[in-house]
């Protein structure tokens, strides 16, 4: 007896449909799964067997052969299960399963029955509904974040019982849906406050202006200066998320490993902050299993990726955050797949002036040479340095600073408010979600419309320092932010000073 089961998979951050057929006939016990399956789905016919016997199910012997459709994508994962357990009491006549063909099913089995969270269950929401499906059922710990999806009914189960129960129609379970407007009003939790930082009212500044246009910020300084300290205090100032991005960052979550956010609705902006000793893989995505993974870069995507002792990256891992930073994409081809992951984010480096980081500091002696010094500089490429907008000096802090109680400057609160105010102008004249650091390259002459006085200082700023393109472009777009903040739609000459003033590499600092 042939039985079919509509199922779900996700490649990259997309979902696809998988159709499950079960073919029972009889034979020697034995159960055969084709369909380009990994080790994970081929594991499930001991998964599956329990599962069905510890339910109260019987088990009769013979031969079941499971066709994974299509067959010529791979599938990978659990999420398989419970389709296949539900396809074979179909086919040997223990189950009539009107649901079927109106839902898709997904999640992996224990074998006493249960029903486990699985990855990916957001995108397999959206295939199965894009796919025309009225709905999907899956585990109760995945419903919060497919319950996200609008017009969609998203059906909890636990148990392999309970969802036999609804597939043959004679239990009815009430359609999860997310409380949207709960969860944002409950999702900003801001627990490191800017007025924290004591001091450096230029470097707040310049973290006001990255936020406000969405630039990449390099900060330079001896150690013990606050820059990991800022830097972590940067996802406090910027916007709340939109519906859109939140969906999106959460598709990304949701497939990745290792994550403790995984199963939920990413609601607030993501800082990551990996370790110097982070490979090219683990920072640009992909892996050599056959399920691609989301890498750093997308994990940070609509939020802030924090690399602190910039140098000290290896050289591959640093010089593969170029296409990310210019597309916001990364497109991974290995033998087996093709994908490509969202990476829109900040780039927010930190990095000492020399090895011993003591070459700014006035109270302390540098002990490195001139060559030491080119070196750890030269560690980092210029095509990388052209990328970030910002290059900001953090010095040493005075003890009147370090010993004043009172809090420094404005509240995170109060910074978010003006950064949203300076990105609302950008969105009603660029497009929803478009701020200046994203700004297509022929937009910009349109955008960035600068005073006769302001044009005359870059120039001489451009002759004299011989920025690159590039650099002339960053400087625009800095220039067009700081207007922005100052609610004017001219570029004027001050505006265009202090952009310059953020490209100290440039400018021969170091």
């Amino acid at each position: 007896m042939l039985a079919r089961v509509l199922s779900s998979g996700v490649l990259g951050i997309d979902g696809f449909i998988i159709t499950v057929d079960v073919d029972h006939r009889y034979g020697l016990s034995q159960m055969c799964i084709v369909g380009l399956p990994d080790a994970a789905v081929k594991e499930s016919k001991e998964r599956v067997s329990s599962a069905v016997r510890n339910s109260g199910f019987d088990w009769p012997s013979g031969v079941y052969v499971v066709n994974l459709a299509p067959a010529d994508l791979r599938k990978a994962g659990t999420s398989l299960d419970l389709p296949i357990a539900l396809g074979t009491l179909a086919a040997t006549g223990q189950l009539t399963a009107p649901m079927f063909p109106q839902y898709a099913f997904v999640g992996e089995l224990a074998l006493d029955g249960s029903v486990r969270p699985i990855s990916g269950a957001l995108s397999m929401a959206i295939a199965a509904r894009d796919s025309g499906l009225r709905g999907i059922v899956l585990p109760h710990e995945n419903a919060e974040e497919a319950g996200v999806v609008p017009d969609f009914s998203v059906i909890p189960v636990q148990t392999l019982i309970e969802a036999a129960a609804f597939a043959s129609g004679n239990k009815r379970i009430e359609p999860y849906r997310t409380n949207l407007e709960q969860a944002f009003s409950s999702g900003r939790r801001i627990s490191k406050d800017l007025s924290e930082v004591k001091g450096q009212a230029h470097v707040k500044r310049a973290l006001t202006v990255a936020a406000a246009g969405g630039h990449n910020l390099l900060m330079i300084g001896p150690p013990g200066t606050g820059k990991t300290m800022m830097a972590a205090r940067l996802p406090g100032i910027l916007p709340d998320m939109t519906f859109e991005e939140a969906l999106e960052t959460t598709r990304i979550y949701s497939v990745a490993d290792g994550v403790r956010e995984k199963g939920k609705l990413i609601l607030q902006r993501p800082f990551r902050a990996p370790h110097h000793t982070a490979t090219t893989v683990s920072i640009c995505g992909g892996g050599a299993g056959q399920q691609p993974v989301p890498g750093e870069v997308s994990l940070a995507h609509n939020g802030v990726l924090f690399l602190d002792e910039l140098p000290e990256f290896n050289r591959g891992a640093l010089e593969v955050l170029r296409q990310p930073l210019e597309e916001g994409f990364v497109h991974i081809r290995r033998a087996m797949y093709s994908v490509t992951f969202p990476s829109r984010f900040m780039l927010v480096a930190a990095m000492n002036p020399c090895p011993c980081g003591c070459r700014t500091d006035p109270k302390k002696q540098c002990r490195c040479s001139i060559g030491e010094i080119q070196r750890y500089v030269a560690k980092l490429s210029g095509p990388l340095l052209d990328r970030i907008d910002i290059h900001v000096e953090v010095p040493a802090l005075s003890f009147s600073e370090l010993a004043d109680r009172r809090p420094s400057g404005l509240s995170s609160a109060e910074v978010r408010q003006i950064v949203q105010k300076a990105r609302t102008r950008q969105y009603n004249r660029n497009g929803i979600g478009i701020c200046n650091a994203h700004l297509e390259p022929k937009s910009v002459r349109d955008v960035c419309v600068a005073s006769e006085s302001a044009t005359q200082l870059l120039r001489a700023a451009i002759d004299r320092l011989g920025f690159s393109a590039r650099a002339y472009d960053k400087v625009l777009r800095v220039a067009r932010t700081l207007a922005d903040l100052d609610e004017q739609d001219v570029i004027a000459d001050h505006h265009v000073a202090e952009a310059i003033q953020y490209r100290s590499l440039d400018r021969e600092i170091l």
